[in-house]
């Protein structure tokens, strides 16, 4: 990510009550974001004698509004239950701050499918927008260190439309989030072979190359698995099925190396020394793999701005969430993102003016 600023504000509406770990990881991990972030406050919506504690005698106590809200989205819930029936619950809550306008931008652990039925009725889908899309960063060999992928898990259909619409978010994402002047965007095949993929691939292929120009992004063309973490891309365009699969694939593969070098270094008194030789590059190793450290999937598409925090996060997750969801809103990234959106309909048309955010 880009250099943090605190140059002015910013209220952050989080849910505190949907992540796995509880609502004592999230107040631990708001903590820790505020002690980093001087100029930020949160509005924090759940059970208030399960988070009042956290801020008893705590200097950062002023800068926290606890909003008590009685009902909890689980994991399980499915999002039309919640649609029906969620009203009362700290996630619905906090989407409602951020479209009254209390806050700059909502984040939660909870439920992904029910945070975005929410988000899109409390929100709406913001104008050209047919499906909004998740965006995550993932461990690159880029200089920035990430890169963007979108569709991870929001909608597992997208046309050609869809996918120039995901193309022309994720670079600006990319410029705001990570400060590329002029994002590469790829688009995930099995090939990258022109004639390779289904037909809809082909036609998204054409639409995204006819706006680079004017979206002011260049396109590589068809990217293959393999190229996800690599130096050739820095936004990689997909549906949303096979972004959350290669995802979750990810980061599995991602604690499945961390676990075996940790047994291969236990293995014997020989790897025990060699382990303690080598602690300082095995932990930056940690650093740079561990999915706490880049947490936060943004949802784009949406007359607001939400970060899906991973469920499962703990304190330190829920504070790179945080953070990013601060940088994304002091940046006016919706604002950005909104004149970009608009501008897809207007390149079908031939649009003279040029779609810069």
């Amino acid at each position: 990510m880009t250099g943090l600023s605190h140059d002015r504000s910013i209220t952050l509406s989080v849910d505190a009550m949907g992540g796995d770990q509880g609502p004592d990881a999230v107040a631990r991990g708001v903590i820790r974001f505020l002690e980093t972030d001087p100029t930020a406050r949160v509005l924090l919506h759940g059970r208030r004698e399960a988070l009042e504690p956290h801020f008893k005698n705590s200097p950062l106590a002023e800068r926290v509004e606890i909003h008590h809200a009685d009902d909890v989205v689980t994991m399980t819930d499915k999002p039309s239950h919640v649609m029906r029936n969620g009203k009362a619950t700290s996630m619905w809550a906090a989407v409602d701050a951020l479209r009254d306008q209390r806050a700059e931008v909502c984040v939660s652990c909870g439920n992904t499918g029910a945070l975005m039925a929410v988000s899109m009725i409390r929100l709406r889908k913001a104008e050209g927008v047919n499906r909004p899309a998740i965006a995550c960063l993932w461990p690159s060999r880029n200089p920035q260190g990430f890169n963007v992928m979108l569709d991870v898990g929001a909608d597992i259909r997208a046309d050609g439309d869809d996918l120039l619409a995901y193309a022309m978010m994720g670079a600006s994402y990319a410029r705001n989030g990570l400060g590329l002047s002029r994002p590469r965007v790829g688009l995930l095949n099995v090939g990258t072979e022109e004639h390779k993929g289904r037909a809809e691939l082909k036609a998204a292929s054409e639409l995204i190359a006819a706006a680079a120009e004017r979206g002011d992004f260049d396109y590589v063309g068809f990217v293959e698995g393999g190229d996800i973490p690599s130096t050739r891309v820095d936004v990689i365009v997909t549906d949303g099925f096979t972004g959350n699969v290669a995802l979750k694939t990810g980061e599995g593969t991602a604690r499945l190396i961390s676990d075996l070098l940790r047994e291969a270094f236990m293995s014997s008194a020989l790897s025990k020394v060699a382990a303690l030789m080598t602690r300082g590059a095995m932990a930056r190793l940690r650093t740079r793999i561990d999915p706490r450290q880049v947490n936060g999937g943004v949802f784009l598409g949406l007359g607001g701005l939400v970060v899906k925090s991973h469920g499962s996060a703990d304190a330190t997750g829920v504070a790179a969430a945080l953070s990013l969801a601060a940088q994304l809103a002091r940046s006016d990234f919706s604002k950005r993102l909104a004149s970009r959106i608009a501008g897809v309909s207007a390149l079908h048309h031939d649009a003279p003016k040029e779609i810069k955010a």
